[in-house]
């Protein structure tokens, strides 16, 4: 080997090994942080509305939605009268109907002018709590009624279907919230409905919940 060549050696060699040596790890990008409400991370609890058996009731809130229609696309009250009004149907019934029904019916209406009109009905701000009346234990329909101004026991109980057979009317009871206390208010349906006794058919209030207890024979 010649000196020159041991020379260039000399120098390539450390060149070499140096640049071989790994350099420092890229520092990481911190992770973002989670979004608010993503799957995860806390947030407020969102209430499910299933739209094949919540009933409308005033004051509730819906997105009346129109595929491929965003001029027809509206978010709306419902008014104390139990209609709603969105663009080309001015009063339509929606206290009663689930969102389900009423999307149907709206669609209906939209076919005058809309070819094929899908439509979604979306409960955004429910006030069913303020707005309705439910009717629990031995009648043959126990769920909730959309309140109307007037509603007495014997409209909300017939609209349930009528006690059962089982039903120990005369131990009925309204239960019902007064400045943030729960009331009990007794009742006779027995006396109501198979003696007339009309002192029993009290006026409910939204958000009255009549309770029909079961008999003890």
């Amino acid at each position: 080997m010649t000196l020159r060549l041991r020379l260039w050696l000399a120098v390539l060699l450390p060149v070499l090994a140096y640049a071989q040596t790994p350099g420092p790890a890229p520092a990481q990008a911190p992770a973002a942080p989670a979004a608010a409400g993503s799957a995860g991370a806390p947030g407020a609890p969102v209430q499910k509305i299933d739209p094949n058996s919540y009933i409308i009731g005033p004051g509730d809130t819906l997105q009346v939605y129109v595929w491929r229609e965003q001029e027809l696309t509206a978010t709306v009250p419902v008014r104390p009268d139990g209609k709603i009004s969105t663009p080309l149907n001015e009063d339509m019934v929606a206290v009663g109907k689930t969102p389900s029904q009423l999307a149907r019916d709206i669609e209906k209406v939209l076919s005058e002018y809309v070819r094929s009109p899908t439509v979604n009905v979306i409960v955004t701000q429910p006030m069913a709590v303020f707005s309705q009346i439910q009717v629990i234990g031995q009648v043959t329909k126990p769920g909730s009624l959309p309140y109307r101004a007037g509603m007495k026991v014997l409209d909300a109980v017939l609209a349930a279907g009528g006690l059962t057979q089982f039903a120990a009317g005369n131990r009925a009871r309204i239960s019902r919230v007064v400045d943030g206390k729960q009331q009990q208010i007794k009742l006779k349906l027995d006396a109501l409905m198979n003696k007339g006794e009309m002192s029993q058919n009290v006026e409910l209030r939204p958000g009255d919940v009549v309770v029909v207890p079961e008999s003890l024979f």
